[in-house]
């Protein structure tokens, strides 16, 4: 059985017990998250599909920990002017672990 979840704007699949890297919660380790906005559940050869969302359906996770990608250099450079800029971004994610999908 699988959900696809809108979170923040983007889809994920949903699965039992699997690990989404999604973009920063405000929320600490180990605190449950609600996530009601199911667009899709299929399983069992049912499925629902919402018109956005599906009636009822949600989609409980636990936080594992909040985490920061790789660093992303930004380089600006124009050739015979003696312009050079470097600057690095690390995005911030959280990382879920599905518990349980309801409304199947």
């Amino acid at each position: 059985m699988y959900a696809l979840v809108e979170i923040k704007g983007k889809q994920y699949k949903a699965e039992k017990g699997a690990v989404l890297l999604v973009d920063k919660f405000d929320n600490q380790a180990g605190d449950k998250v609600e996530l009601d906005s199911v667009l899709l559940i299929s399983g069992e050869g049912d499925t629902k599909i919402g018109a956005p969302y599906v009636d009822g359906a949600k989609v409980t996770a636990v936080v594992k920990s909040n985490v920061k990608d790789k660093k992303v250099v930004v380089f600006k450079f124009k050739k015979r002017k003696g312009y050079q800029r470097t600057q690095g971004h690390r995005q911030n994610y959280t990382l879920l672990r599905v518990e349980e999908i309801l409304g199947a």
